[in-house]
């Protein structure tokens, strides 16, 4: 690998550490939003949407694109890349709750389901975290080490503006 796509390769590493922040960032000022009563029930439904859409884009952009190139390079990733996916899977099934609960609480008004929301979020934030962590760790080190990028990166790290809702 050339030294042009040896640093390439390692600001990978740096941009998905990058897109994980920025989710942090977004996941928190709806969970600031939501606790300091702020979102209207309608805005936290867009929030919610947009958010979890984010979240999602990233996902199968990493489950169709990077770990796809990782395992080509890196056959040894194989374990780490499951476990990766198996979380996606729990992340989504905690979005899903989530996209209803905002649905609902946007159609119903205040009460149960706005605030088991915050349940949701709260445990969607520690799990996002511990699977960020592990993720930037155990990838980074590949990333770094120079593997290609053949264009999957697009979806990994490029999200849509935060609507304003």
């Amino acid at each position: 690998m050339s030294s042009a796509n040896h640093d390439r390769a390692a600001a990978l590493s740096v941009q998905l550490a990058q897109a994980h922040d920025e989710l942090r960032r977004r996941l928190a000022r709806i969970r600031a939003g939501l606790g300091e009563r702020r979102l209207t029930d309608d805005s936290l439904a867009t929030h919610c949407l947009a958010f979890c859409s984010a979240l999602t884009a990233h996902h199968h952009s990493e489950d169709a694109g990077m770990f796809a190139g990782l395992l080509d390079a890196r056959p040894d990733l194989a374990p780490t890349v499951a476990k990766l996916v198996e979380d996606h899977g729990l992340i989504a099934g905690i979005l899903a709750r989530v996209a209803d609960l905002a649905d609902r609480a946007a159609t119903a008004g205040p009460g149960p389901a706005r605030d088991a929301i915050g349940g949701e979020l709260d445990g969607l934030a520690a799990i996002m975290e511990s699977h960020f962590r592990y993720e930037e760790r155990a990838l980074g080190r590949a990333l770094d080490a120079g593997v290609a990028d053949d264009g999957w990166s697009a979806g990994v790290f490029r999200f849509r503006p935060e609507s304003a809702g």
